[in-house]
């Protein structure tokens, strides 16, 4: 069983830095890869130049005990259920499922399935492929899930989320910036997108910046890859 935790990659990050010599870095995070550079800050801040997230600001860990119950026809209460997903995922090749996530995630809702549904039964078998994402993209994609299996990527987030962390200081003190985009369905989630227009996340990041990109999915960087690359370099640039 695999029982892989957001800890085990922070300690991957630390060991990969010190096996490489890097006394400190820039890190870069996408989606919940923004939990785990934001939580190595935390841990190692004096191996932190900066943070740019894609996605999602930096949102505080809670304690299991205050989470708020999450729709049960959410993917993310489904893909928690040990067995579920895979149970959905092996209905299929694992190239239509890498597809269907492409679908599935590029829109601008946030995916749920209703009733008996699972999260693979609400596409549309002939819904296309997004624009920017190539028949080889789904090709060079497939063939890695097919070696390394889909378990690692549902038990890391979804299956550690009320994981727990000793930190005393929740603020992260170097310069961040949040790349996000208009149509990502990450900001339909309830208070996320008051909460980085608001600018109340600078309650625990107060030195961090946002760019827009108003078409921008939640696979912006491979939707616009030089827009956001050059976000990351003027940010860079900065440090």
């Amino acid at each position: 069983m695999i029982k892989a935790t957001f800890s085990d990659f922070i300690s991957d990050l630390l060991a990969l830095l010190d096996a490489l010599t890097l006394s400190k870095v820039c890190l870069i995070g996408k989606d919940f890869g923004a939990r785990i550079v934001y939580l190595f800050s935390l841990f190692h801040p004096e191996r932190v130049s900066g943070i740019i997230t894609l996605g999602v600001p930096f949102v505080p860990p809670s304690r299991p005990t205050n989470l708020k119950p999450l729709d049960k026809d959410l993917y993310i209460s489904r893909w928690q259920d040990p067995g579920r997903a895979e149970a959905d995922f092996s209905r299929f090749n694992c190239k239509t499922v890498v597809k269907n996530i492409y679908i599935l995630f590029s829109r601008d809702k946030v995916p749920r399935a209703n009733g008996n549904r699972e999260i693979m039964d609400i596409v549309d078998p002939l819904a296309p492929l997004p624009l920017w994402f190539t028949m080889q993209d789904l090709e060079i994609y497939a063939s890695l899930y097919q070696k390394s299996g889909f378990q690692t990527a549902l038990q890391v987030p979804y299956r550690s989320l009320h994981e727990e962390f000793d930190i005393m200081n929740l603020k992260v003190e170097v310069p961040a910036l949040v790349i996000t985009g208009g149509k990502d369905y990450s900001l339909n989630f309830p208070g996320i997108e008051d909460y980085i227009k608001s600018g109340r996340s600078k309650v625990y990041v107060p030195n961090y910046e946002t760019e827009y990109l108003p078409e921008g999915s939640h696979f912006m960087q491979e939707q616009f890859p030089d827009k956001v690359n050059q976000l990351i370099l003027n940010f860079l640039n900065k440090l």
